[in-house]
């Protein structure tokens, strides 16, 4: 893809953009789903609170080595040259959110549940629907909108220094 100001720009920017991401992505996605299955009260937010840092790392490991490879290898065969960058975007979040999703509907299950067990697959296509549907938008319009203005920032406030180190 082309130079973004809303994209990082090399790994020290990549990690910036994904705690970001990650960190808004585990702090909301987790307790609304929480609160949709088990109920929305203060003993469940605190139980999820609970919770939260063991599937932040494991939100973590799955998008470097599982997500991030699958959709980095599909992403190829759907985009097309001319397509612009809100699509690129929505597509990336699309697949992300899909691979994720399948797979926290079951491990975040485990981990809340402090047990492994048959449930998550046999409540799959209910639970895999809904997680997907509170993770979708909860990307889309909280927490990659907000990372991609961080590095527009954190690009504008490079840019400005660079003026000053070399003006023209």
């Amino acid at each position: 893809m082309y130079k973004e100001d809303r994209l990082p720009q090399n790994p020290k920017e990549g990690i910036i953009f994904m705690l970001i991401i990650s960190i808004i992505s585990v702090n909301t996605i987790a307790p609304v789903i929480m609160g949709l299955q088990l109920g929305f009260s203060k003993e469940n937010y605190l139980e999820t609170l609970k919770v939260i840092p063991f599937m932040w790392i494991i939100v973590m490991l799955l998008v470097r080595f599982v997500a991030g490879p699958i959709v980095g290898k599909a992403m190829p065969k759907f985009v097309g040259k001319t397509d612009g960058f809100n699509a690129r975007v929505l597509l990336n979040i699309v697949m992300n959110v899909t691979v994720l999703s399948i797979l926290l509907t079951i491990i975040g299950n485990w981990v809340g549940t402090k047990q492994i067990s048959l449930e998550p697959f046999q409540n799959f296509f209910h639970n895999w629907f809904r997680n997907f549907g509170v993770a979708f938008w909860i990307e889309l319009i909280i927490a990659q909108p907000i990372a991609r203005f961080a590095m527009k920032k954190l690009h504008a406030k490079q840019a400005q220094k660079a003026e000053l180190v070399n003006p023209s």
